[in-house]
This record gives structure tokens, sequence and C-alpha cells, in this order.
């Protein structure tokens, strides 16, 4: 059956990378003009928080992913499954899991870098006031939205591996003839 502790650890694992991308994205950096001592106006950022937050809440989803894949032996090594439903929905919860993951991973990653990058000076090349980088709104909302759905899809894959797997370990019944195969 499925371990208690395992489905605990990420569970809070994935709920602290959500909480994570949620403060990244209430945290992200705004840009304001300001002016030197020869005229030249540039940009001055605020907190740079949300890119500590975005990194966070990438690592601590895919520690989330490599407890789960480790325990499930990422789905493909290891005993068989037996056939039914179980393997079924493990293995469509196990595709759409690695989707979200991929795509929060990459929200997260992006946001973090978009947010760390600052220009200083930019009205040697363009007339008027600077163009300061910022990054939209929602896109570490985007990963937190992902984060939560695979964290559902991780947690949903490991139990339905875990209830193929205790399928699998039950000999099948003994109908009479001679059984040669597990068909």
């Amino acid at each position: 059956m499925a371990s208690i502790i395992l489905v605990v650890v990420v569970f809070v694992l994935d709920a602290l990378a959500f909480v994570l991308a949620i403060g990244a994205e209430k945290r992200r950096s705004t840009a304001t003009f300001s002016e030197d001592t020869s005229g030249r106006q540039y940009c001055v950022y605020s907190s740079d928080a949300a890119t500590g937050y975005g990194i966070g809440a990438l690592l601590l989803l895919l520690a989330g992913q490599a407890v789960v894949m480790v325990v499930t032996r990422c789905f493909c090594c290891g005993r068989a499954l037996s056939p039914g439903r179980w393997r079924a929905f493990s293995g469509f919860c196990f595709i759409v899991c690695w989707f979200t993951f991929v795509i929060a991973e990459l929200c997260l990653l992006a946001g973090s870098v978009r947010n760390a990058y600052h220009t200083k000076y930019s009205t040697l090349v363009i007339s008027g006031p600077p163009r300061c980088a910022m990054l939209r709104k929602g896109v570490f909302a985007a990963g937190a939205a992902f984060t939560f759905l695979t964290a559902l899809f991780a947690e949903l894959h490991y139990l339905f591996f875990a209830k193929a797997r205790h399928a699998a370990a039950v000999p099948p019944p003994i109908v009479g003839g001679i059984g040669m195969t597990r068909m």
C-alpha cells in the first residue's frame, strides 16, 4: 500500500514550492526612474526577493518530483505492474505530471532569470526615458498554478502506482486447466 510518510513529505515539498511561487509573484521587481548627476535617467529597481523565491520554489518542486520518481522507479524500471485500471490511471497521471512539471519549472526558471535582469543605463542608445526591463505580471502565478497541478498529479500517480503494485503481488486465481501465463 501507499506510504503515508511519503505522501506527506511530497505534499509538504510541493506545498512549500507553491507558497514560494505565490510569494515570488507578490515580490516581483518593479522599476522607477531616477536621474544621475549628469542628468541622464536610469532605472532603479525594488527588492530582488522574487528571484530567490522563484529558485527556491523550483528546487523544492524538483525535490518533490525526485522523491516520487525514485520511489516509483520512474514508472518504467523494476517489477512489472499488473494490467488494469490502476496501471492505466498511474500511467496517465505520470504523463500529465511530467508535462505540468516541465511547464512549472520553465515558468519559475524564466521568471527568476527575467526578474534578476536589471538595466541601468539605456538612454545612450535611445532618446527619451529608459526602457526598464521588468517581469510581466503572472509568470510566477502560472508557475504556481502548474506547481499545484504537478503536486496533484504526482500524488495521484504515486497512489495509483501503489495500488497497481499491490495488485501485482497477488497471485492470479487458478481457474482450472493448465495455466501457463498470467493472462
